[in-house]
This record gives structure tokens, sequence and C-alpha cells, in this order.
């Protein structure tokens, strides 16, 4: 089975994810998409995260009910700083009947030669890039990636986090559920 792994701290999840999500469960051969929360990602300066256990929450409100989605916490589990190949290798162990596709974002291609043993990344595993504003993809550049025509979504999690802050209300960036749990916890308000 091909499963896309859509990898993201999620914090929080929010419509983008899930149009980009659901974007590649119907327009490409992607017959699922596990959506993999990551704690602080090692190339991005150091954010203030929600705890893991808050996030985790708000995405399987975010996805429930969607047979084509799962979430995938293996990442909360492993040794930090969390690495994708070292999570490709253990899915790949434990799932070996899956063939695993890494789904990312045009931005992500900039940063890509920084990962931990990118070229095994990029010669065992496909890369499924849909654009994101700004970042323009040349693909004799990059090897062994698709190059998805989804819609440019321009909502990211620090635009929600600082909406919260500002006291806007932002009930249609997020799925309901998730919108509620952060208004009735009081997430991102400080």
């Amino acid at each position: 089975m091909k499963t896309g792994l859509f990898f993201g701290s999620f914090n929080p999840v929010h419509m983008g994810h899930l149009m980009i999500a659901g974007y590649m469960a119907e327009f490409t051969d992607l017959e699922q998409i596990w959506f993999v929360i990551s704690p602080q990602n090692p190339l991005k300066r150091k954010q203030t995260l929600l705890n893991d256990y808050e996030r985790l929450i708000m995405l399987e409100q975010a996805i429930e009910g969607d047979q084509r989605f799962s979430v995938c916490d293996v990442e909360l589990r492993m040794p930090k700083p969390s690495y994708t190949i070292d999570t490709l290798t253990y899915l790949t162990e434990l799932y070996s009947m899956q063939e695993f596709v890494l789904i990312m974002g045009s931005d992500g291609l900039m940063t890509f030669h920084k990962w931990k043993n990118h070229e095994i990344i990029q010669q065992n595993y496909q890369r499924y890039v849909y654009p994101r504003p700004g970042f323009g993809v040349d693909p004799d550049k990059h090897h062994n990636i698709l190059l998805v025509n989804a819609p440019r979504i321009e909502i990211s999690s620090t635009f929600i986090r600082k909406a919260i802050r500002d006291e806007r209300n932002i009930q249609y960036f997020l799925p309901p559920k998730v919108y509620r749990h952060i208004l009735k916890m009081h997430f991102y308000e400080k």
C-alpha cells in the first residue's frame, strides 16, 4: 500500500494541513496519509511548542472519521532530536508491506541537503512536493521527486498562533473541534 508520510509539529493542525492531505489522497496515487507528529525540528529555531499530548489530541480531533488519514506518533517515542531517516528506517522495518512516500512543501527542498542522511532518503524514498508561496522548484536539481500541482495554501501555524494572541476570530482556519479545544484550554493566548 502506498502511504504518504506528512511530517510536522502541527502546532496547531489547521485547515491548510488538511487541504494538502486531502489533495494528496484524492489527486495522487497515495492510498493513505499518515500525519507524523514531530517533536522539535532540529533545523528550526527553538520555539514554544504546545506539549506533545495536546498536539496529538488536536490532530486526532482534526482527522476523526476520515478513513484515508491516520495519526502516527512514533517520533514522540523516539530519541530526540528526531531525524526523518531514523523514522523512515523504523517504519519501513515495522511495516514492510507499505511503500512510504514523503509529503513535503517546496520550502523544505531548500534545506533538504542539511537533513541527516539526505542522500539515503533521496535514493530510497520518493518525495511528493507541493508548492509553497515564494519557493519554486527546479526539478532538474532534485532527484526522486514528484511535483504535485496542489493549490497554494498560505495558512501557517505561525499565523494561527499570532492571530490567537491578537484575539482574532479564526474559526474558519481550524477544524471546528480543534478551534473549540484551543479556546477552551486557552492555548496560544500568550
